[in-house]
């Protein structure tokens, strides 16, 4: 233990580890955090050909957005959503236009894929169907959604069988009416800050972990090295442990500013909305609160398993540069490659350390394994954290070995 705690103080005081953390909170809790939120992102339109052309009132706008989610009631029935509709159209003649971040948005995507047949496909310049769409024929919400699913997956070729009847049986659990409120908030966290947050971690824990082995010889320590009583292994040992604990607190760090930004902005408002209020399609029962729980959970191990395929790098070469450059292509490889694979190869490099995305809960994506189908986000969370941890033993080995010789 008291080697273990040498190692982390000594990893702290790395200006390169203090860098990477600094600058790692700086990008994801104030540019991607507060700054999203007051911003560039639900501030006030002003200049509309950029979003940095905002005004700085973001949350007196989300308090906005939110009072008017809540005036069409607590759940999202055919007569909220054709009350929606007709709002929408009655301030258009008025001139007065809905913030993007509105309910408009929402309102927008459930026209789209549930009464496609309502769209005027004959006007050389179409606008935006709940402009001018009948109000009254919007009736049946949740009976075309049902029928939009189905079809869905027909088309996605999961329309037989064990994974057809397995999808649906996840749907079922859905409650119905949905629980409504204003869901741009949780569309912009759960659908891209939480999903982009491993992949941002990702170069810092580059940065700071990529010199662990490779440091040693970088440094020349190696003649100090082997005058050590308590053995290369068990330094390598609490080497590795201090990195795995690091990247536990980079996302402690990120997590405990990231809550507290949204709890400001946000509030707790809509945490009980199922996620099909962001996608309609989505077939897992899980709320807003459920969805951001998993998500953060998917960050905190997917960084500890991307840790451990770090450190496994750095015991091998003897280059601090090559080491970085190793732990990146690592994780940013898979994902220009998997432009190029099939489907089945996409899938499979989704299970490396932060490559994979924790918005896959969001889609009906499935693994096949053993006859057995498997809802993709289960194996998301679980396998690369055993990938990170399976490299451990190989970078503690590797590393006495170079050492011994």
């Amino acid at each position: 233990m008291e080697l273990f705690w040498l190692e982390h103080k000594k990893l702290w005081r790395k200006a390169s580890a203090r860098a990477a953390v600094l600058l790692c909170f700086a990008y994801i809790v104030i540019f991607c955090g507060v700054l999203t939120y007051q911003w560039f992102g639900f501030g006030s339109s002003d200049d509309v050909t950029s979003a940095f052309g905002n005004n700085f009132d973001g949350y007196a706008m989300i308090r906005s957005y939110q009072a008017r989610a809540e005036s069409y009631g607590e759940y999202l029935t055919d007569a909220s959503f054709q009350q929606m509709v007709r709002d929408i159209q009655a301030d258009n003649t008025r001139g007065v236009y809905w913030e993007h971040q509105d309910s408009r948005s929402s309102v927008s995507s459930y026209l789209s894929q549930l009464y496609p047949e309502l769209e005027d496909t004959e006007d050389p310049f179409p606008i935006l169907m709940e402009y001018y769409v009948d109000s009254a024929k919007l009736t049946d919400f949740y009976g075309r959604r049902q029928a939009a699913l189905e079809e869905f997956l027909h088309l996605q070729g999961q329309g037989t069988g064990a994974e057809w009847a397995m999808l649906l049986a996840m749907n079922d659990k859905v409650e119905e009416p949905f629980r409504f409120g204003w869901t741009a908030g949780w569309q912009d966290l759960l659908g891209s800050a939480l999903p982009d947050m491993g992949v941002i971690m990702a170069v810092f824990l580059a940065i700071a972990l990529a010199p662990t082995f490779s440091g040693e010889w970088h440094n020349d320590t190696a003649p100090l090295l082997l005058t050590m009583a308590r053995g290369w292994r068990r330094l390598a040992l609490a080497k590795v442990l201090s990195g795995l604990a690091f990247a536990a607190e980079l996302f402690m760090l990120l997590a405990a500013g990231g809550i507290a930004a949204q709890l400001i902005y946000l509030g707790t408002a809509g945490w009980d909305m199922p996620i099909q209020v962001i996608k309609l399609l989505a077939v897992a029962p899980m709320n807003m609160l459920q969805a951001e729980i998993y998500e953060y959970a998917f960050a905190l191990l997917g960084a500890i398993g991307f840790a451990g395929v770090v450190m496994l790098l750095s015991s091998l070469v003897k280059s601090n540069v090559l080491s970085l450059l190793l732990s990146l292509a690592a994780v940013y490889g898979p994902m220009i490659a998997a432009n190029y694979l099939p489907m089945w190869a996409q899938k499979a490099l989704d299970l490396i350390p932060l490559v994979g995305s924790s918005a896959d809960i969001f889609r009906t994506n499935t693994f096949h394994i053993f006859g057995k189908y498997i809802w993709s986000p289960y194996l998301l969370i679980t396998v690369p954290v055993l990938i990170g941890l399976a490299c451990t033993p190989f970078a503690v080995l590797k590393w006495s070995r170079r050492q011994r010789a």
